[in-house]
């Protein structure tokens, strides 16, 4: 597990806590799947949610949102697929969301892609 930064590891643990309040079973932080580090896998009702999570503290650089470009999201599509690889059945469903962080609020945008 690489050492997150303080304002990344602050709104990984957010993201974290949103997930469990909400009843989502947490599988696993900062995970790597096919060279892809996951920034949060967790499952409920046998929907898998990969999760990548940005903060901005500033207004420099565009939105948290804004981050998460076509490549990215390629990159989280494979891990998935490793992920499904190992598992049994692969009927599992799987949803991809993007948690921002902006000024101290969170939003979580399901199915972001």
């Amino acid at each position: 597990m690489r050492k997150l930064s303080l304002p990344g590891a602050r709104a990984e643990r957010r993201a974290r806590r949103h997930y469990r309040l909400r009843g989502y079973r947490i599988l696993g932080s900062n995970i790597r799947l096919a060279g892809v580090e996951v920034d949060l896998l967790c499952r409920r009702r046998g929907i898998a949610v990969f999760c990548e999570v940005k903060e901005k503290t500033g207004e420099n650089y565009g939105d948290p949102l804004e981050m998460v470009d076509e490549r990215k999201q390629a990159r989280l599509r494979r891990a998935a697929e490793a992920w499904l690889a190992t598992l049994p059945s692969h009927e599992q469903v799987v949803r991809f969301d993007v948690i921002a962080v902006r000024q101290g609020k969170l939003e979580r945008l399901e199915n972001a892609f």
